[in-house]
C-alpha cells in the first residue's frame, strides 16, 4: 500500500470517488454535505493498494494551531488490512512536518476504538453529524 499527497485533478478525483462510495453510496451521506466548501483548503490524500487501485482517502486542514483530520475512509474490500492505519500514520506524519502539535477529528462512535488504538482520545459528547452519531477525539504528537 502506499499513501500519496494528491497532487494532481486525477488523484483528487480518485480521493472523492472513494469517499462517494463509502459516505454517499454506503452511508446515505447527502453527496452536498460530503463534498463541501473545505475542499480547496485541504490537503487530499489517496492511499493505493500494491495493484495501484485506489482504496483509501482523507484530508487534512490547519484550524487555528490544530490540524484537522476529516474524511477517513476505506473501500469495503480493503477494510481490516491495515488501510485505515496507514492513511492515519500518513497524515500523522504530515502534521508533524508542519510541527502541528495537536490533531483532532471528529469519529463516527464505530470507529472511536480504531482512533483510541492510535493513541486519539475522546473529548466530546456524542453529536450527530449527517444523521450519523459521532464524538470529537484529540491527540498531541510528540
Amino acid at each position: 500500500m502506499k499513501l500519496k499527497v494528491v497532487n494532481s485533478d486525477e488523484e483528487l478525483q480518485d480521493a472523492f470517488n472513494i469517499r462517494k462510495t463509502v459516505f454517499v453510496e454506503e452511508q446515505k451521506v447527502p453527496l452536498e454535505e460530503e463534498i463541501d466548501q473545505f475542499e480547496d483548503a485541504s490537503t487530499h490524500f489517496v492511499l493505493y493498494n500494491d495493484q495501484e487501485k485506489p482504496i483509501g482517502a482523507g484530508r487534512f486542514r490547519i484550524l487555528d494551531e490544530l490540524g484537522k483530520v476529516e474524511r477517513i475512509c476505506v473501500l469495503k474490500e480493503a477494510r481490516g488490512t491495515g488501510a485505515g492505519k496507514v492513511i492515519m500514520l500518513g497524515i500523522e506524519e504530515y502534521a508533524k512536518n508542519l510541527h502541528i502539535p495537536t490533531l483532532k477529528l471528529n469519529a463516527q462512535t464505530y470507529a472511536i476504538p480504531f482512533y483510541e488504538k492510535l493513541g486519539y482520545l475522546v473529548i466530546s459528547e456524542e453529536f450527530m453529524d449527517a444523521g450519523i452519531p459521532h464524538k470529537t477525539m484529540k491527540k498531541t504528537l510528540v
